[in-house]
């Protein structure tokens, strides 16, 4: 290891086409190609924000795997953990775009992503324990051998902090529901901080109301549980503070890179040392700039956005 990231992601990579107009699949004729996958785009937020950021995940030996590292080295995240699988195709997705909250999204990742081909024995844990924040998705563990790498990622960073698990709950991706559940359950033993929206944080430890799960997250040993609530704001909560930040109202484009776009502006804020309410205030603007553009990875705000639209002035 020749040298420490601020922030090492690991899980889904792939390429986005959104189409450039509303309706459904069946009607619109044109898309845009971007990067795409949650931890990858949370790596690309937060490098935009000005961390050192680095992505663990895999991609197929194909023009859209050179696509994702050529992308990735645009946005200035390191891609030397992203590498080829023989035999698999990098994964595409697709959506439909019906604001101000319907964003159907298909994923073309069978029979299987290469994605999903991380192997423990590949993972540079020097370069994992040393990270300054390790970030890690749930469905990175909806398939062997990835979901035994990831928990070993976690696990090896002895609880260190920050650890974050990104609840990130897909149903197209497990083979149940109870699956993933115990799956949660295992990776939230070694994180000090779990990210979901409500759903999302139900399906890890069975409760749809905000307090109480958030109280849950805590239970099984995060130092911080954010539950996000979608059109009603976000909920953050430590042993001894509560934090509820509200929506930032903006012209919704896309909706499907908010909490990528949050996730980033989290591992900043938390990296920066700032409080936890400065922190949820600054990622919650984040991704409403996110919301109101078309991209994902593309549209993740630089540091003087996100300041403008907290002062009252959208970028």
């Amino acid at each position: 290891m020749s040298e420490v990231f601020d922030v090492i992601t690991m899980g889904r990579c792939g390429v986005d086409f959104y189409p450039t107009e509303h309706g459904s699949l069946v009607q619109v004729k044109h898309f845009d190609k971007f990067l795409g996958g949650s931890p990858t785009n949370v790596a690309v937020a937060a490098a935009r924000l000005g961390q050192h950021c680095a992505l663990i995940s895999r991609t197929g030996p194909d023009p859209f795997g050179a696509y994702v590292h050529e992308a990735l080295q645009s946005f200035g995240v390191d891609d030397r953990y992203v590498t080829d699988v023989v035999g698999f195709q990098t994964p595409v997705t697709f959506c439909e775009t019906f604001p101000p909250d319907h964003f159907p999204i298909y994923f073309y990742r069978e029979p299987k992503a290469p994605d999903l081909e991380i192997y423990l024995e590949e993972l540079d844990f020097d370069a994992i324990t040393a990270s300054r924040l390790f970030w890690a998705s749930l469905g990175g563990l909806s398939k062997e051998p990835s979901r035994s790498a990831t928990l070993a990622a976690l696990q090896s960073r002895e609880h260190k902090h920050p650890t974050i698990i990104d609840l990130d709950y897909r149903p197209s991706f497990w083979g149940s529901r109870e699956e993933a559940h115990e799956c949660a359950l295992e990776a939230l033993a070694f994180a000090t901080i779990a990210v979901g929206n409500l759903g999302e944080v139900e399906v890890a430890v069975g409760s749809a109301t905000p307090d109480e799960a958030a109280d849950r997250l805590l239970e099984f040993g995060c130092e911080i549980a954010v539950v996000k609530l979608g059109p009603r704001g976000v909920l953050a909560k430590t042993s001894t503070e509560r934090i509820e930040a509200a929506p930032i109202e903006v012209e919704v484009v896309n909706g499907l890179g908010a909490g990528d776009g949050f996730g980033g502006a989290l591992c900043h804020g938390v990296l920066s040392g700032w409080t936890l309410e400065e922190t949820i205030h600054y990622a919650s603007a984040a991704g409403a700039i996110v919301a109101s553009r078309l991209s994902c990875s593309e549209a993740m705000p630089t540091n003087e956005e996100v300041r403008k639209l907290l002062e009252g002035e959208h970028p």
